[in-house]
């Protein structure tokens, strides 16, 4: 009995020192979303979820946006590894993580992020989504919200038509998915249509509902995003505890274009307290 005890402390000692070790692997953005050191496999509702961590410290979940992966945020991994643990993930129907599912939505991809913060034993964890990754970062503070100290989100929409989208964007997205819809249903093409008809149909979140995320929220988007800023602004104003950020001469990469400035701008507001702003505070 005793042997077999000392059998299971070792096993879970090493267990433990294993994910440390691999939390901890030297960040290369070249080999951002294919590090055989830092990538792993979960097996989290259906879905084979495809993920890698690096560093150590208060930790960090990046979401991508539709049509990309966990590379989108190689301007980003490197700043935010020196002082944080950092998780990055492809989400369901994205990069590693195949979906062979004829059904997507992004209640569904925020679920999978709960999942996955789940099995890595990640209590709450601060969030910063791009895009498609913003809806599932605003979906996961409402679904999920113990799981979310504060959020982060560029290029977000809550519902898809030209109040939101951009109108010539919204129109090449319907067009993109009527073309789809006729063509011939392979592997590749059906997953490029669910992920087209994602974006033509969803996400359907009211500005009601956003009144429920307390978690302080940093919106931000681009003054010619994709996203109308009003939209954005918005967002911003249905979120109690919220900060907007407009930049400006920017699409809808702005991690990208601005990425040392977005860096340092996201990572301020993770580390300080959310300062309410209001009455005379508003002349400061």
């Amino acid at each position: 009995m005793k042997l077999k005890l000392a059998i299971v402390f070792c096993c879970l000692a090493w267990a433990q020192a294993y994910v440390q070790a691999s939390a901890q692997v030297k960040p290369d953005t070249a080999l951002l979303g294919r590090n055989p050191k830092a990538g792993h496999f979960a097996e989290l509702r259906g879905v084979k979820l495809y993920y890698e961590m690096y560093g150590a410290g208060a930790p960090v979940l990046f979401i991508h946006g539709n049509g990309g992966s966990m590379h989108d945020f190689k301007h980003q991994l490197l700043a935010f590894a020196k002082s944080n643990k950092v998780i990055l993930v492809d989400s369901r129907a994205h990069g590693k993580s195949k979906d062979a599912g004829d059904s997507l939505s992004y209640e569904m991809m925020a679920d999978d992020i709960h999942a996955l913060l789940e099995h890595l034993k990640v209590d709450s964890c601060n969030v910063v989504g791009w895009s498609d990754g913003g809806i599932n970062a605003l979906l996961l503070a409402l679904r999920h919200p113990g799981k979310v100290r504060k959020l982060a989100a560029t290029g977000a929409n809550l519902w898809p038509d030209s109040t939101a989208l951009d109108p010539w964007v919204y129109k090449k997205i319907l067009e993109w998915d009527a073309d789809l819809a006729t063509q011939t249903s392979d592997p590749v093409k059906r997953n490029q249509k669910k992920l087209m008809h994602l974006m033509a149909v969803q996400p359907n979140i009211t500005l009601e509902q956003l009144h429920k995320i307390h978690c302080p929220s940093l919106i931000i988007g681009g003054d010619h995003d994709v996203i109308i800023p009003e939209h954005t602004v918005q967002i911003a104003r249905a979120i109690p505890k919220s900060y907007l950020w407009i930049l400006p001469n920017s699409g809808h990469s702005t991690l990208v274009h601005y990425a040392a400035e977005f860096n340092r701008v996201t990572m301020e507001f993770f580390a300080k307290p959310f300062r309410a702003i209001q009455e005379e505070k508003m002349f400061e």
